[in-house]
């Protein structure tokens, strides 16, 4: 299928009649080529978990090479403008691969700091342990990471539960640790970027009123699905202790993180726009803590791959051209939390801060908490389906963990009447356009 990308590209060029005008932009059906080479990697993404990687890397060069050939960038025509379209981009790239990168480090301490093996021994013996176990994953997740909190809690719930789990608890697991780091900077990837652009923690900190109420009903829904497929067994734990060092190393690159951000990104933004501050910060705390505790460099191949692959579908965004999309609206937004299911909610966000003009509170729940409607729907499903693989079936993920999809709705529709909807202005200036001669002259 993905062989087939540039064959599409050139047919597409060969006979433009099947070509409709939507400004300079050559379209098939009225939709630009450039949307519909980004849809089928996503589609590729989605149908072939195990070739991600490559996927990607092939949309990014199929897109690139016919925005090279046909239509140019906003920087400029030809390979000129894709290298001055990667000077725009690069800051926000390489912020994103240092906080992904050095955050697989941060969770790694956090689960060797023996508070995941704690934690359980303060759960209820009935179904409440399990909510009160899926509230932890929840809080665990704001000042983790949701991919973390959710290994931690199936780790947690694989102890607890004798082995035998639920696949609705394991979709409940799944949506608390994408609810807790909806509203969160440090929780998701996709609030990391948006805080990497620009927005504000405290704009993104609204999708915690939607998160809140969803997590209520998903956790309530599971914990009795739970206790009923397989009690909860308790563990004391009387002799674990936690490890300080470690906790110390984890609460100094979110001191970091935040510290630069404040001080730098959000104070002199026009500063932070051409070096990456905040994870050089992130970074610098890792090579300041070698001392206290050896860090799990062993994690970091997998991780850069998996970095890598996210990076380059946020490159693959940056190059669509979001002037032809619909204007943002409550209804996109939770439109994008359905597709953000089936596609990586990654590129989505890619997509919304490249175009602008959304109530970012709203598109952290809806991008966040929406991918945890199907398995492969988050890279927090991924992770926890690899340990669970009996989780990955799309059916019985929709038909066991029902609670997750009422959850979403009516945690959107709860934000939407608590706070409303208030879109922001694009807050961050778009590289001036660069006109661009027609191909041929």
């Amino acid at each position: 299928m993905f062989r087939s990308l540039p064959l599409l590209v050139l047919c597409f060029s060969i006979f433009p009649a099947t070509a409709h005008a939507a400004g300079n932009l050559p379209t098939l059906a009225g939709i630009p080529v450039d949307f519909i080479l980004f849809a089928l990697t996503l589609l590729g993404v989605a149908l072939f978990h195990n070739a991600t990687l490559y996927v990607a890397l092939t949309g990014l060069a199929t897109i690139s090479l016919y925005k090279i050939l046909f239509t140019g960038f906003k920087t400029g025509a030809g390979v000129a403008g894709f290298v001055g379209h990667l000077g725009h981009e690069w800051v926000t790239l390489t912020n994103l691969f240092c906080l992904l990168t050095g955050f697989a480090l941060l969770a790694r301490h956090f689960e060797k700091s023996h508070v995941p093996v704690i934690l359980p021994k303060f759960l209820p013996d009935d179904w409440k342990g399990g909510f009160v176990l899926l509230v932890m994953v929840f809080v665990i997740s704001g000042f983790l990471d949701n991919i973390a909190a959710a290994l931690i809690g199936g780790a947690m719930a694989h102890q607890l539960f004798k082995a035998k789990v639920h696949i609705g608890y394991l979709a409940a697991i799944v949506a608390a640790s994408n609810a807790g780091g909806s509203g969160s900077v440090v929780g998701d990837t996709t609030t990391t970027m948006m805080w990497i652009d620009g927005v504000s923690p405290l704009t993104v900190l609204d999708a915690y009123v939607a998160a809140g109420v969803a997590l209520l009903i998903v956790g309530y829904f599971a914990a009795r699905q739970q206790h009923a497929y397989s009690p909860i067994i308790r563990h004391s734990h009387a002799h674990t202790h936690v490890d300080w060092g470690r906790i110390f190393i984890v609460g100094l690159m979110l001191v970091f993180a935040v510290a630069t951000n404040v001080t730098i990104n959000l104070r002199v933004p026009e500063l932070a726009e051409h070096f990456p501050f905040i994870g050089v910060a992130v970074w610098a705390a890792i090579i300041l803590t070698i001392p206290v505790r050896r860090h799990d460099w062993e994690v970091l191949p997998e991780t850069v791959k998996g970095s890598i692959f996210l990076l380059s579908l946020v490159l693959c965004a940056s190059m669509m051209p979001v002037e032809e999309l619909p204007a943002a609206s409550w209804q996109s937004a939770l439109t994008l939390g359905f597709i953000s299911a089936l596609f990586d909610n990654i590129p989505l966000t890619a997509l919304a801060l490249r175009q602008g003009g959304y109530d970012w509170g709203v598109l952290a729940y809806a991008v966040g908490f929406g991918g945890s409607m199907l398995w492969f729907g988050s890279s927090a499903g991924v992770a926890l389906s690899n340990m669970y693989p009996e989780a990955k079936s799309a059916v019985n993920w929709v038909r066991q963990g029902w609670h997750v999809m009422l959850a979403y709705v009516v945690g959107f529709a709860v934000l939407l009447a608590v706070l409303g909807w208030h879109p922001e202005a694009p807050h961050k200036a778009a590289p001036p356009a660069v006109p661009l001669e027609a191909p041929g002259h």
